[in-house]
């Protein structure tokens, strides 16, 4: 499983040039109601193995939650799944909204 800071991922979400990657959410819905990176997909850490189906192997994919725990583990368990190009966003969305959208409310 690779990581990514907050930063980096700020960097390619502005690189045109680059595949956008699949921003999964697996947090609960009552935490994406409370703040969300913009484009970014819900679904809960609990859903992911039924889920699979629905997740594109081709296209990157940034696992995001509250601060990196739950997404590293979707991460891994994504990648044993044989889906290659995975990051684990680290520091999740609390750190996305303290260094990159300071205006993203907390919790």
């Amino acid at each position: 499983m690779k990581s990514l800071s907050v930063a980096e991922l700020a960097h390619w979400l502005a690189d045109a040039q680059r595949q956008r990657p699949l921003l999964l959410d697996v947090r609960e819905p009552w935490e994406q109601q409370i703040c969300q990176i913009e484009g970014s997909q819900l679904m809960p850490m609990r859903e992911v193995p039924q889920g699979l189906d629905a997740l594109d192997q081709s296209q990157p994919i940034v696992c995001i939650c509250h601060h990196g725990g739950r997404s590293a583990h979707v991460a891994m368990f994504l990648n044993r799944q044989g889906f290659g190009d995975v990051f684990n966003l680290s520091g999740g969305v609390d750190a996305w909204a303290r260094q990159i959208d300071r205006a993203m409310p907390t919790y």
